[in-house]
C-alpha cells in the first residue's frame, strides 16, 4: 500500500510526538537523579537561579527570563540566597534605580561541589555498563544541545 506524503507526514508527527514523550520523562527522571546526587542542600528551583548568574550579575528580570520564574518568586528567593551567604545583590553601575546579583565565592563553591558529586555519581552509574563513559556522556549533551538550538530557533 502507497502512503500519501500527507500520510507520511503524520506518522512522523505520530513518532516525534512520542518520542518527546519519552525524551521528557527520562529528562525529568535524570535531572532529578542528578539533582539529589549533587547534595546541593537547596532546593533546584534555587540552584537554577544561582546556575544563571554564573556567568555574571543579573538583574530580576533577567533571572526570571533565563530560569521561567515569575518574578516575585524570583525575588523571594533572592532573599534566602542572600540570606545564606550565597548571592550578593548590589546597584547596577549603568542604572543606579537597578539591583544586581551575583554570586558570591560560597555560591560558586556550592555549584562547584554538587556539580562535582553529580558528575561522580554519574560516572560510577555508568562504570561498567557502557563502554566509553565519556563518550555517552557527550554525545547525550550534544543531541540535547541540537534539540534546544532548533527550539530557540523556533520560538524566537
Amino acid at each position: 500500500m502507497h502512503l500519501s506524503s500527507g500520510s507520511s507526514d503524520s506518522v512522523e508527527a505520530q513518532r516525534i510526538e512520542g518520542a518527546a514523550r519519552g525524551l521528557l520523562r527520562g529528562l525529568g527522571q535524570l535531572t532529578q537523579a542528578l539533582f539529589r546526587a549533587g547534595e546541593f542542600g537547596i532546593t533546584r528551583s534555587q540552584a537554577a537561579l544561582l546556575d544563571a548568574l554564573e556567568p555574571g550579575p543579573r538583574r530580576v528580570t533577567e533571572l526570571a527570563a533565563a530560569t521561567g520564574m515569575v518574578q516575585p518568586r524570583v525575588t523571594v528567593m533572592l532573599q534566602k540566597l542572600e540570606e545564606a551567604g550565597l548571592v550578593e545583590r548590589q546597584r547596577c553601575a549603568a542604572d543606579r534605580r537597578a539591583v544586581e546579583t551575583s554570586l558570591t565565592p560560597a555560591g560558586r563553591d556550592l555549584l562547584e561541589g554538587g556539580r562535582r558529586r553529580m558528575a561522580a555519581v554519574l560516572l560510577a552509574a555508568l562504570d561498567g555498563g557502557v563502554e566509553d563513559s565519556e563518550r555517552a556522556v557527550g554525545a547525550a549533551r550534544d543531541a540535547i544541545a541540537v534539540l534546544v538550538n532548533a527550539m530557540e530557533s523556533e520560538t524566537s
